[in-house]
């Protein structure tokens, strides 16, 4: 299993972006990121200087929202739904997105995908994925 660092995730999306603006051949992965990239139009700045993006940090305190933790919650939830895995994230994003739009369907899954790895972080357990389908299917 690849486990991207923080600086791996980083480089992705400056890439991913910088791709898309030379007009360069993008990969499966780099076309989603961009899609995203493009409904954010506010993280440009921070995704055309790697060094700064490297070198930034992030912090709750600070109560300045991560980019590249954002796009890659996007990233995730997209491909969740793309296998159906935790079983049932299809249908309940697909009902949500019916009602409100893919994006804003996307950032309530957030809060629902935050909410249970917060949960097992906090108890030391695996996470729940029945809650964080049935957390979407109450949004």
């Amino acid at each position: 299993m690849f486990t991207p660092s923080s600086d791996d995730v980083r480089r992705f999306f400056c890439e991913a972006f910088r791709k898309q603006r030379a007009g360069d051949i993008l990969s499966p992965m780099d076309a989603i990121a961009v899609d995203w990239i493009a409904e954010h139009p506010e993280y440009a700045d921070v995704l055309t200087d790697v060094d700064a993006a490297l070198a930034r940090n992030y912090s709750v305190e600070g109560g300045e929202a991560n980019p590249f933790l954002h796009l890659s919650m996007h990233l995730s939830i997209a491909e969740q739904v793309s296998v159906d895995q935790p079983r049932g994230i299809r249908d309940a994003c697909n009902a949500l997105t019916a009602r409100l739009g893919q994006h804003d369907a996307h950032h309530q899954i957030m809060e629902c995908l935050g909410e249970m790895i917060w949960t097992s972080q906090r108890a030391g357990l695996p996470p729940d994925a029945d809650a964080y389908v049935e957390c979407v299917h109450k949004r």
